[in-house]
Parts: C-alpha cells; structure tokens; sequence
C-alpha cells in the first residue's frame, strides 16, 4: 500500500471528512464508556517538535497510547536536529524505526521534505502555513455545538491571516463552506491559498470565502467565530505593533452581538485574554473553547487511523 501523507487539509477527499467524524464521535464515546480501542496496537509515532506544544504533543501522545500504540518525542534540542542534521536524514532515520510521523516546526517545506524523503507517512502538527489537525477538530465541534451539517454555517475569522486562517480558507473549498475573513491591512491570509480557494469554490459552485477589513461585518450574522493570537510562535517581537494593527479586532461581547443567535466562539489555544478575545467571552456560555481543546485528541485517534492505515478509519485491517 502506498504510503499517505496529512500535510494540508486538502489532502483529503470530502467524502472522508464526515467518515472521519463518525469515527472520531465513536472514539469519544467509547472512551467514556471506558472502553479500550486497539487499532494501532505495534505502531510506532514519531514526533518531531520544533515548536513548543501542549495540545498537539499531548493529544497524539495519548492518542497513540489508547489506541494500542506509542509515541516518540523528539524536541529539536534533545536530537540530533539542532546539530544540523537535514531533515531529509532524519526522515529516512525515523522511517526505519517509525510507522508514521507528525511535524511541529516553521516553514512548510520542512514538512514537505520531511514527507518527500521519509518511506512512512507524515502528518502535519502545525507549521507557519497550515494547522489541518485544529481546524479538522473545530469543524467537528461545530457540529457537535450546533447539531447542524457543517456546510449549512456561517463561519467568520476574526485577527490574524496566520496558518490557522489558511487551513480555514482550505477547509471552506474543500467543503463549501461560506467564510468571511477580517484582517487588518498587511496580515492577509496567503495569496495563493486564498486564490485556489476561490478558484475550487467557483468550480464547485459551494461555498464562498470573502475577506474583509471590519470585524463587525465578518461577525454579522455568523454562527460561528474564531480567533487567534495575533503574535504567534517566532513573532514574539513584533507583538507590540501587532497589538496596534489588530486595535479593534477582539472578539468581545459587542463584537458577539452582531452573531446569529446561539453563535458560538472558538479560539486554538492558547489565548490572551483582553486582546484577541475578552475573558467574558473565552469563559462564557458561547465558548466551545475547551470542547474543542479536548476534540483535538479524538479527531487526531480517527486522522491517526485513516494515515497510518489500520482501524475503521483506516484503509486497511
């Protein structure tokens, strides 16, 4: 079987979202129930971290471990990494002892060189261009707080055009979903992304992604809206001109006014609370905020299945 990389959402067939859902759903469940699940008995993950991490470290570890299976750490720091090994040596090194891999780090080439040269699949754990694995657990969530079909809601990106509002803008054409994006002048999403997106949306005709200057017209009628940190990881410095440019840009409560009733709010984590998002809001009614934190660990057990190729998720026994 030919080996399947998780590097970007499009990455995916639509078809398989709602397959990988049901399972991630089943998971949940079962793992309320106290059930054991041993779908990736005798695989082995590795993890390259070269971010910091508490979600997505975390949510593989022990998604690994309660699907019968284990993971390996490696930081930048504790490997050969940071001595200057390239990454195409530590990929064809990890394959040999590894059933897969996930990446935290920078650029997206990393990960795309990482998967060229490893012989096991690479999943992708954020980098500066895309977070597939959160937007796939927000989408769920979506469904699960609002008991609706993820293509018939008005989904608005407040703050920064960093990877998570690439993966969203991803995530619309891929499913159709209709997303309005407000970013300040100079913190666009990607170019590029943005234009395959409309180009497949055109195609398709569903779905619509538009981007905006004014929080309030994104969030008008919306029901669902997401934020970020405006400085994330590597842009430490430059935090207190963002803090200028993204003036305006909180998701608080007057901005929650102009929601669709019902309207809930989600953040990745971690957040900044009285910037990007008001605490009466990241701790009230609204927030899926941490029942989205906890689906990353179930969306990631039904992702690990589908790429590394065993489960019900999986494209083998």
């Amino acid at each position: 079987m030919m080996k399947r990389d998780f590097l970007t959402l499009n990455d995916l067939d639509p078809s398989e979202v709602p397959t990988l859902f049901a399972r991630a759903a089943a998971l949940k469940s079962a793992r309320r129930r106290g059930a054991v699940e041993t779908s990736l008995e005798g695989r082995v993950l590795g993890m390259i971290f070269e971010k910091a991490s508490t979600r997505t470290r975390v949510s593989f570890e022990v998604g690994m471990f309660e699907l019968g299976g284990h993971a390996v750490f490696l930081s930048s720091e504790g490997s050969q990494i940071a001595r200057g090994e390239p990454i195409q040596d530590t990929a064809r090194v990890l394959g040999g002892y590894c059933h897969g891999i996930v990446i935290r780090t920078f650029g997206q080439h990393r990960a795309e060189t990482l998967a060229r040269y490893a012989p096991v699949p690479v999943i992708n754990g954020l980098t500066d261009l895309h977070h597939p694995c959160q937007v796939l657990a927000d989408l769920f969530t979506v469904g699960e707080r609002l008991g609706r079909h993820i293509a018939g809601v008005k989904y608005a990106w407040i703050g920064d055009g960093n990877n998570m509002a690439n993966s969203w803008i991803n995530a619309a054409a891929l499913l159709g979903l209709d997303l309005v994006l407000a970013c300040p002048v100079g913190f666009d999403p990607d170019a590029g992304i943005l234009a395959a997106a409309r180009a497949l949306q055109k195609k398709t005709g569903r779905g619509s992604v538009r981007l905006v200057r004014e929080p309030r017209e994104a969030a008008d009628g919306a029901d669902v809206i997401s934020t970020d940190v405006w400085a994330s990881m590597g842009q430490e410095e430059e935090a207190d001109a963002r803090r200028t440019a993204f003036a305006g840009y909180c998701v608080d409560s007057p901005l929650l006014a102009q929601a669709a009733p019902g309207a809930i709010v989600l953040h990745c984590l971690p957040a900044h609370r009285g910037e990007e998002i008001a605490a009466e809001v990241l701790d009230g009614p609204s927030s899926a905020v941490w029942q989205q934190a906890e689906n990353r660990l179930h969306v990631q057990k039904a992702v690990l299945e589908l790429i590394l190729g065993r489960g019900p998720a999986g494209s083998s026994p």
